[in-house]
C-alpha cells in the first residue's frame, strides 16, 4: 500500500498519477458547490456509465460466440483488497498510537508542561485564526493535495538548488541561535556583578551611617 502511494506521489506511472490527481482535485473542488453525497453519487454514476455498457458489450459478444466468456473487469474483481488478521491488528495499533500521541501532546500543550512549547502553540493558534478568516478547510485540503503531488516532482528536478537553500536556512538559524545564546549568557553573567554592586552600595551606606553615628556621639561627649 505504501509503495503504491509512493509510486503515485513520485509520478512513476504518469497516466495513473494524472488520473488520480485530477480526480481528487475535481472532486474536492466540486464540494464547494455540491454536498459530499451528491459528489459521491455522481462519481459512481459516471463510473457505471462506462462499466455497464462495456459489460453488456462483452455479454453480447459472448452470446454471438465471439467471446469465450471473459469478464472485462475480471482483474479488478480478482484483486484482493482485504486485510489479514496481522495487518488489521497492525493498522489498529498504529491508529490507536496516533490518537494517544495526539491526546498526550494536546494535554502537554494546553496545561503548560513546557512554557516555550505552549507559547509556540498559542502563536500557531493565533495565526490559524487569521487563516480561517481568509480561507476554509476545504481550500487547505485542496492545497495540501496539490503540494503532495507537486513537491516530490519539484524536489526531484531541483534537488541541488533546494538542498542549497536548506543549508543556507540552517546556517542562518544556527547563527541566530548562537547570537541569542551569547546574549543570554552575557545578561546572565552581568547579573552577579549587578548584585555585587548593589551589596557594595548597601555596605557603603551602612558604613556611612556608622560614621555619622560615631561623629554624633563624639559631638555629644564634647
Amino acid at each position: 500500500m505504501a509503495s503504491k502511494l509512493m509510486d503515485l506521489v513520485y509520478w512513476r506511472s504518469t497516466s495513473m498519477t494524472g488520473v488520480v490527481f485530477t480526480g481528487l482535485v475535481v472532486c474536492l473542488a466540486s464540494l464547494f458547490q455540491l454536498s459530499a453525497i451528491t459528489v459521491l453519487s455522481h462519481i459512481c454514476l459516471g463510473i457505471m456509465c462506462v462499466t455497464f455498457p462495456l459489460r453488456l458489450y462483452y455479454k453480447l459478444l459472448e452470446l454471438l460466440r465471439c467471446n469465450p466468456g471473459l469478464h472485462p473487469f475480471q482483474a479488478y474483481l480478482d484483486y484482493d483488497s482485504s486485510l489479514t488478521d496481522k495487518e488489521t491488528v497492525m493498522f489498529v495499533e498504529e491508529v490507536v498510537l496516533l490518537i494517544a500521541f495526539a491526546i498526550t501532546e494536546l494535554k502537554r500543550l494546553l496545561f503548560i508542561e513546557n512554557v516555550i512549547d505552549s507559547l509556540k502553540f498559542v502563536l500557531l493558534l493565533y495565526l490559524l485564526t487569521y487563516v480561517g478568516v481568509f480561507t476554509t478547510g476545504l481550500t487547505l485540503i485542496i492545497t495540501a493535495v496539490i503540494v503532495l503531488f507537486s513537491f516530490p516532482l519539484l524536489y526531484k528536478k531541483q534537488q541541488v538548488r533546494i538542498r542549497r537553500i536548506v543549508r543556507t536556512y540552517k546556517a542562518l538559524e544556527k547563527k541566530i541561535r548562537n547570537w541569542c545564546l551569547s546574549v543570554y549568557e552575557t545578561v546572565r553573567s552581568s547579573r552577579p556583578s549587578a548584585a555585587a554592586s548593589k551589596a557594595l552600595r548597601s555596605l557603603q551606606t551602612e558604613s556611612e551611617g556608622k560614621v555619622k553615628q560615631v561623629s554624633r556621639t563624639h559631638m555629644y561627649t564634647q
